[in-house]
């Protein structure tokens, strides 16, 4: 309602100084053409007269005019009984006295204002015309009146006709507000919102849409998020407190050799805690999407990731390039995905054997020699808290891929997983290219 009144005030206002502007020149314009027309009347009786006197008659008297003979000298002649005489003036004298020229004045003649022509006669005369300006002040208040009155009625209607079609124009408006506001108080993110339009509110429509789906996938994912958690952390804290009141039931009575075994399962289930929550409090807070997208070389960074493994791991991690094309995405989420690629690798393939990380254009894959991936996996992999058959009593919280796959399609990739032909696990990602083509011949590079 506040919205409609408004711009029902606005649209009032704007037609009302339109209306106005419009009435106050055709006023103006009215007054002008009364006074020309009241100069044209002066002229034409003064003709008149002045045939009248030629042929030695008395001109027609006429109820809102006045007329009379100026000698060069001495009093004036007045051919309208009953009418005031006009005042003469010495502009008046020297038209009748030089038979040339005219006079056109302004005169009030007994609170009476009189328009005034003054045209010579032969013999050193003037007549002098006046018309009472009574008749037209009528015809102006007159005007001004009903214009007045339209003004003010064609501003009413304009105000009436935006009020009601404004009600029309915004029921949209008020649907979804309406619909919106029910939303914000139940927290019902089910609530299916108006049909949208072609127009300006359709639009508003159909981004509210849009922002309630991504609301409801949010809220869904969480809640998954949740449940997952809660049952993937069920398993290693009840091992800890098994395990601690152990510990705490036995009081120093357990064998050397048990008490160790106790104490490494404390340390391995709390070190898998401590990834498991890290992990998760990086797919909750997505930390990083404040992060701005740049220009990325993928080879550097994949060659940056490799080195920090050799040194921690100690594998043979060999990384060859073939047509590299830059790629525009987040530096830090692109660093972390490969990161957890090799880390995926290192995890699930025997010690002896070496990583490959292949680089093709903006295609990144990291190749192991483990168990490989099953055809119906392929897919799942990348599912948050998924273990696969063979990886069941490895350690690990299953996030790793799931982080990679939300990392890389935020950027507008794709992620695939396979087994290779020569055996292993193939796991990678594709980014969309920025620019600047791939460079020309092949090259290759070997680093273990």
């Amino acid at each position: 309602m506040m919205l409609r009144t408004k711009i029902a005030a606005v649209v009032f206002a704007a037609a009302a100084l339109a209306i106005a502007f419009i009435a106050a020149v055709s006023y103006r314009n009215v007054g002008s053409l009364l006074s020309d027309e009241l100069d044209r009347g002066l002229g034409d009786r003064a003709e008149t007269v002045i045939a009248a006197l030629a042929a030695s008659r008395t001109p027609p008297a006429r109820p809102d005019m006045t007329e009379q003979v100026v000698p060069a000298r001495g009093p004036a002649r007045l051919l309208s009984p009953g009418h005031p005489p006009l005042p003469v003036s010495a502009v008046d004298r020297r038209v009748a006295r030089t038979g040339k020229g005219t006079s056109r004045e302004d005169v009030t003649v007994d609170g009476t204002e009189y328009g005034v022509l003054t045209r010579p006669l032969p013999g050193g005369r003037a007549v002098m015309v006046g018309q009472s300006y009574e008749r037209v002040e009528r015809l102006d208040q007159a005007f001004l009146r009903r214009i007045s009155w339209t003004t003010v009625l064609a501003s009413g209607v304009s105000a009436l006709v935006s009020w009601l079609a404004l009600r029309r124009i915004l029921r949209p408006v008020r649907r979804l507000a309406h619909v919106t506001g029910r939303i914000t108080t139940t927290q019902d993110l089910s609530t299916p919102l108006p049909p949208a339009g072609a127009d300006e509110v359709g639009r508003l429509t159909r981004s509210f849409e849009a922002m309630l789906t991504a609301l409801r996938r949010s809220r869904a994912q969480q809640q998954q998020l949740v449940q997952d958690a809660s049952h993937e952390l069920r398993t290693p804290l009840t091992s800890v407190r098994a395990s601690a009141e152990l510990l705490q039931r036995a009081r120093g009575r357990l064998a050397p050799e048990d008490e160790e075994q106790i104490l490494t399962t404390l340390v391995t289930e709390t070190t898998a805690l401590d990834d498991l929550v890290r992990e998760l409090v990086d797919l909750a807070t997505d930390r990083y999407t404040a992060e701005d997208p740049a220009v990325v070389d993928l080879p550097a960074a994949a060659e940056d990731s490799a080195h920090r493994h050799r040194q921690l791991t100690g594998r043979t991690i060999t990384l060859t390039v073939a047509r590299p094309v830059p790629v525009f995405a987040r530096p830090r989420a692109l660093q972390r995905c490969i990161d957890n690629l090799l880390s995926n690798a290192v995890k699930f393939s025997p010690d002896t054997t070496p990583v490959t990380v292949h680089i093709t254009g903006t295609r990144l894959a990291v190749r192991d020699l483990g168990p490989g991936i099953a055809p119906a996996e392929q897919d799942a992999v990348f599912h948050r808290f998924h273990r696969g058959p063979h990886t069941q009593t490895t350690p690990g919280s299953g996030l790793g891929l799931a982080i990679v796959h939300d990392l890389i399609t935020t950027d507008h990739g794709t992620v695939f997983a396979r087994t290779a032909p020569e055996g292993g696990a193939e796991v990678g990602f594709e980014l969309p290219p920025h620019g600047g083509g791939a460079r020309e011949g092949r090259t290759a590079r070997t680093r273990g």
